[in-house]
């Protein structure tokens, strides 16, 4: 079960009264609600089937773990839900729209757990569970900053 957050606030339909907005939707409503609930949106502003979030709840949700998708991706994502088809995945959806997605993780929790790794064995196993997460994904380790 993933949630997802556009990139929206890039573009001037994303802008509400000054405040720079994405939309977030999960593969599920309880997800969607819960990841809410955990970066301080309250339920009024539920829209159906997404929220629309501000920037610094947008950066809550990704440290959070959401998954950053551009706008064109996320929309194309829930276009399928209100077809009643499943929502799919970014890849799926990018592939639908005749274009590729590279999804990078920003800052957040899995950045940290891997800093925080200190050994080999720690450092295989997140590895490990990224891969098993995000199918496909290469993930690269650098020691020392460099």
């Amino acid at each position: 079960m993933t949630v997802y957050v556009d990139d929206m606030h890039a573009v001037p339909m994303g802008e509400f009264r000054g405040m720079k907005m994405s939309h977030m939707i999960a593969d599920t409503e309880a997800e969607l609600h819960a990841m809410a609930a955990s970066i301080g949106v309250q339920r009024r502003w539920y829209q159906g089937d997404h929220y629309d979030i501000a920037l610094s709840k947008r950066a809550l949700a990704i440290r959070a773990g959401a998954v950053p998708v551009p706008l064109r991706v996320l929309a194309r994502m829930a276009m399928n839900r209100r077809r009643g088809r499943p929502l799919g995945t970014p890849e799926e959806a990018a592939a639908a729209l005749g274009e590729t997605v590279q999804l990078s993780m920003p800052l957040g929790a899995f950045d940290r757990a891997i800093a925080a790794a200190s050994s080999k064995l720690q450092r295989d196993r997140f590895v490990r569970e990224v891969q098993a997460r995000w199918p496909g994904a290469e993930v690269i380790t650098v020691r020392d900053g460099r």
